[in-house]
């Protein structure tokens, strides 16, 4: 029997991987799975070696503050994954831990195939990382076509797969008319998967709700949470006392409130882009604290936060970012998009150019078939 083992980082990743082995599992084949995932993972009845917000940290202080649990989570990985003694090691996205992982297992067992999925950002500030990256990575897939040369360049064998979260999405239609109906307006609000991100921006988007209701009150307000966060957020919204303020963690359900939604706020990452393939306009919002804000500032190479921003070199979605990210502000520009219905075709028509780029008629497929032609 084949083994596969599947190493994530984040919830991003986990879901990103999820698509990837669920067509995996279509082809038949009998492979023996384990992983560091979450609840995406889970659900395709693949165990985890512990939870993944024992290894999600966000930012360079918080990294510090908690670099001997990491270098003992990593160890421990490392050991796991030599003891499985699989014939494939999958790591997806989350670079500072899993491309240590990987290194640590290509230099203990150099015959484990290893595949990294999302390529670590070398064109915002690391792109002296691609000749380390060639001693212990045996394929890199890639979701955006402009990074191949990065990788050509040092003869890293690549494969250009897309991005899966930009495929045609197949969800079947279910009945949410008890949740809502077809005369509701609705404002999804993406506030992160990580805690360290939710602590920071809630408080600030509670001060936006509360500005938006003066002159907005028929809005209805959608924060879009993972499974492992939405006892978290719904507390924390239940203690704010805010009306007409809903949290949602169903996938499913998630997925046709954002097809509903007017307009959606989304903190800056991976999740813009299921947006922008909704077809819903948005703003991208982030902080971070001063220390790791000064660090980023000194390395970044790229004017933007934003993906879409970045490979169309204009800000297409605005970018409310460190001081500029405040309940005002938000408003400022919800209100902007609200009263004015031709910013969002504008801004719709612009990104659907954008991420026609990056999709490819079966992103997952192609990315599976890749790990099936190395086992």
């Amino acid at each position: 029997m084949k083994k596969i083992f599947i190493l994530t980082g984040e919830p991003s990743g986990d879901k990103l991987a999820s698509k990837v082995i669920l067509k995996l599992k279509d082809s038949k084949l009998d492979i023996e799975y384990l992983s560091v995932g979450g609840e995406h993972l889970k659900a395709l009845g693949i165990k985890s070696l512990y939870d993944l917000n024992e290894v999600t940290y966000l930012g360079f202080t918080r990294v510090l503050l908690n670099i001997f649990k990491i270098k003992k989570k990593i160890n421990e990985t490392v050991n796991k994954i030599i003891e499985f003694n699989p014939d494939i090691l999958f790591s997806v996205d989350s670079p500072d831990f899993t491309l240590r992982v990987a290194k640590r297992v290509k230099q203990l067992k150099p015959s484990i195939k290893t595949i990294h999925y999302v390529a670590p950002q070398i064109w915002v500030w690391r792109e002296h990382r691609v000749k380390k990256l060639k001693k212990f990575l045996d394929h890199v897939l890639l979701l955006f076509p402009f990074e191949k040369k990065y990788f050509e360049r040092e003869n890293i064998k690549n494969t250009f797969v897309g991005h899966p979260l930009l495929e045609k999405n197949d969800k079947a239609k279910i009945d949410i008319s008890n949740i809502l109906d077809d005369k509701k307006n609705i404002l999804s609000i993406f506030p992160g998967s990580r805690l360290s991100e939710i602590d920071i921006l809630l408080p600030i988007l509670f001060e936006f709700i509360k500005i938006m209701k003066v002159k907005y009150y028929d809005i209805n307000f959608y924060f879009h949470a993972t499974k492992e966060n939405y006892q978290i957020i719904k507390d924390r919204v239940l203690k704010e006392n805010l009306k007409n303020c809903e949290v949602v963690s169903d996938e499913s359900i998630k997925y046709h409130i954002l097809q509903k939604s007017k307009f959606a706020i989304t903190k800056s990452g991976t999740i813009s882009l299921e947006v922008c393939n909704a077809n819903v306009p948005s703003i991208i919002i982030y902080k971070m604290n001063m220390i790791n804000f000064f660090i980023v500032k000194m390395l970044v190479k790229v004017k933007f936060a934003n993906i879409i921003n970045i490979a169309s070199n204009e800000e297409i979605i605005p970018e409310l970012l460190q001081k500029n990210c405040n309940a005002k502000n938000i408003f400022n520009e919800v209100d902007k998009f609200l009263t004015n219905p031709d910013l969002s075709k504008n801004q719709i028509n612009k990104f659907k150019e954008i991420i026609k780029g990056f999709k490819t008629d079966k992103s997952s497929e192609l990315a599976s078939s890749v790990l099936v032609n190395s086992l």
